[in-house]
């Protein structure tokens, strides 16, 4: 599975960014799709997951309320739709998949190039 992420950028604190996964392969069903991120300085951390049929959502208590985790099978997609965005989710965004539905990079096998995203104050 390759994994293709895209949508950060710079944002003001209290904005939106939708970010955006999309998958190479026949199997995207397959895989849990999970988010994680990295501050400069910081261990990658998780944000979010979707079960491998997108029934099933769970996210970081730090963004939980906030962010919503989507994906539409049909476009092979996954997005993470990131609301009321302070200046402590400043990070680069990764997207991952994995048959791990555990909230921790060891149990992803795949992953994309990060996103940036800038959260000003």
């Amino acid at each position: 599975v390759q994994l293709q992420a895209s949508g950060g950028g710079l944002v003001q604190a209290g904005g939106s960014l939708r970010l955006s996964c999309a998958a190479s392969g026949r199997t995207f069903s397959s895989y849990v799709m999970a988010w994680f991120r990295q501050a400069p300085g910081k261990d990658r951390e998780f944000v979010a997951l979707s079960s491998r049929s997108g029934g099933s959502t769970y996210y970081a208590d730090s963004v939980k309320g906030r962010f919503t985790a989507s994906r539409d099978s049909a476009k092979n997609t996954v997005y993470l739709q990131m609301n009321s965005l302070k200046p402590e989710d400043t990070a680069d965004y990764y997207c991952a998949a994995g048959l791990s539905t555990l909230p921790s990079a060891a149990g992803y096998a795949y992953w994309g190039q990060g996103t940036q995203v800038t959260v000003s104050s």
